[in-house]
């Protein structure tokens, strides 16, 4: 298994291994990176692939790999393109709605994080019709909408979703029933973490640098037949036709996030694809909620039970004045990156693809032994 340190941390003037519980740029697989190092410092013809041209047979081979790779592990259909972009999902908040809100017509928001929030206000700057179709801001962002509470509107040109909150700590285990609405779905923190019901999404966009490789590459996946949708007025480099016509070779693509989004895709196959991580990913999660749920009452889970995220576990001290001190001791412990974000304060633990079982597990002991000295 591989071990899910990336980070050294001096302590006492001992190097020691540590696990890195970042939300993102985040871990990456021990072998990834001793495949980009060795990539970097030792290609054998003395030209490395980030010094490559992106018009080159060595660049041409990564990029057509990763295309086709990420085709086959994620089962994306024919029908839907796969395009390298750059800009992060932040830039998709606002090509979505340029590209696929045509005038007179209006899309459906759920609201269930921050992001989302900020996907709906680029379109209230872009002018496009929207409509709130659901939220959880009334309970602090708990939660994923439930399907009892959200009201789409049948002729919306899509619904957009917010598939994983990093933030609160919520996900949505399902995708929502839009009564044939297609989906627009931000997946940035829970891409290629496990299977997606393609039949059900019109577009779906998320940058690598959680589950996939490092940042500077973003991924979407479009159904071709939304790509008539566009303005003659909408600026070349943000049409996503640009990009579906010249196989995301329209200008220079974020070379190195390719290649390394590659051998994270490379990796993942031989981890035995979407199914066996989600599987993974499901117990690493559990374990450490067990550790929040026999705490009792020591630690306190942020998000409602059913939404709660199997890629970021968010908890609270009973106590909020420990809440600095256990990060600290953490660190210490070699547990690194564990603060809350700043609006909720508190811990927040990533489980991303590449962090181990095993480092779960020692998060969970850590959990335990500190509570018996606080509690």
């Amino acid at each position: 298994m591989a071990v899910a340190l990336r980070v050294e941390i001096r302590n006492g003037g001992r190097t020691a291994v540590a696990y890195n519980f970042s939300p993102g740029p985040a871990v990456l697989p021990s072998s990834v990176r001793e495949e980009i190092v060795a990539e970097i410092a030792g290609s054998p013809a003395g030209v490395s692939i980030i010094e490559s041209s992106h018009r080159g047979k060595a660049y041409d081979a990564v990029h057509w790999e990763a295309m086709d790779l990420c085709r086959r592990l994620y089962s994306v259909p024919d029908e839907i393109a796969i395009l390298f972009l750059q800009g992060g999902a932040t830039l998709q908040f606002a090509m979505v709605p340029q590209n696929l809100i045509r005038p007179g017509r209006s899309a459906d928001f759920v609201l269930s994080g921050s992001w989302a929030k900020k996907a709906l206000a680029e379109a209230k700057i872009l002018g496009a019709g929207h409509r709130v179709a659901g939220s959880s801001e009334d309970r602090g962002f708990t939660c994923v909408p439930h399907q009892r509470e959200l009201d789409f509107d049948s002729a919306a040109e899509y619904a957009h979703i917010t598939t994983n909150n990093t933030i609160y700590g919520t996900q949505a285990h399902v995708f929502p029933d839009t009564g044939g609405v297609p989906i627009a779905a931000d997946m940035s923190s829970d891409l290629l973490s496990r299977p997606v019901p393609w039949d059900r999404v019109g577009i779906a966009y998320g940058g690598v640098q959680k589950n996939a490789g490092v940042a500077g590459l973003t991924t979407v996946f479009i159904k071709r037949e939304l790509l008539d949708r566009e303005s003659s007025s909408t600026p070349t480099p943000l049409r996503y036709s640009t990009y579906a016509e010249s196989d995301s070779l329209y200008n220079t693509p974020p070379v190195f996030a390719v290649f390394c989004f590659l051998l994270v895709l490379r990796w993942i196959d031989r981890k035995g694809g979407l199914e066996a991580l989600a599987r993974e990913n499901g117990a690493k999660a559990a374990r450490v909620y067990e550790a929040v749920d026999q705490s009792g009452g020591f630690y306190r889970g942020y998000a409602e039970v059913p939404s709660r995220s199997i890629m970021n576990v968010t908890y609270n001290l009973q106590n909020g004045d420990l809440e600095p001190r256990f990060v600290r001791e953490a660190e210490t412990a070699g547990l690194v990156n564990l603060a809350g974000h700043r609006s909720v304060g508190g811990v927040r633990a990533s489980l991303y693809n590449a962090m181990s079982l095993e480092g779960c597990e020692a998060l969970a002991d850590f959990m335990a032994d500190f509570a018996r000295r606080n509690g």
